[in-house]
């Protein structure tokens, strides 16, 4: 059974850092392109950031490129986000998800089929 596991949110000041982490299990990241999306209660759920699983090609939303980065261990089966000067409206449960690798990287969540519980992040001083 293909399952999904975040960690590493929590309450960080505004400006700082913070490194998300997504680890797979059941299956290989070799098969899976891996999501992050965010959502804030009474919001809709976006999209932040992507890996292909073949060509590590990634996508970015415009709120957060330049300060997100996204990679990947395969050896691990782990996916990471890596989280720069952050600002208080990138507060939100962050969760990763999973998809069968195609030649699509797709940035919003109706394509993705497996889900992680999420991790909260907040953002204040």
């Amino acid at each position: 059974q293909l399952v999904l596991v975040e960690s590493g949110g929590g309450l960080v000041q505004p400006g700082g850092s913070q490194r998300l982490s997504c680890r797979l299990t059941g299956g290989s990241l070799d098969f899976y392109d891996i999501g992050w999306f965010r959502q804030v209660s009474g919001k809709e759920r976006e999209g932040v950031s992507a890996i292909h699983a073949a060509t590590g090609r990634t996508f970015y939303s415009e709120s957060v490129k330049g300060r997100f980065t996204i990679s990947k261990d395969n050896r691990k089966n782990t996916v990471y986000l890596e989280m720069n000067n952050l600002k208080p409206d990138d507060k939100a449960l962050y969760s990763c998800a999973a998809v069968t690798a195609s030649i699509e990287l797709y940035s919003g969540p109706r394509e993705y089929e497996i889900w992680g519980q999420g991790t909260q992040v907040t953002v204040s001083s």
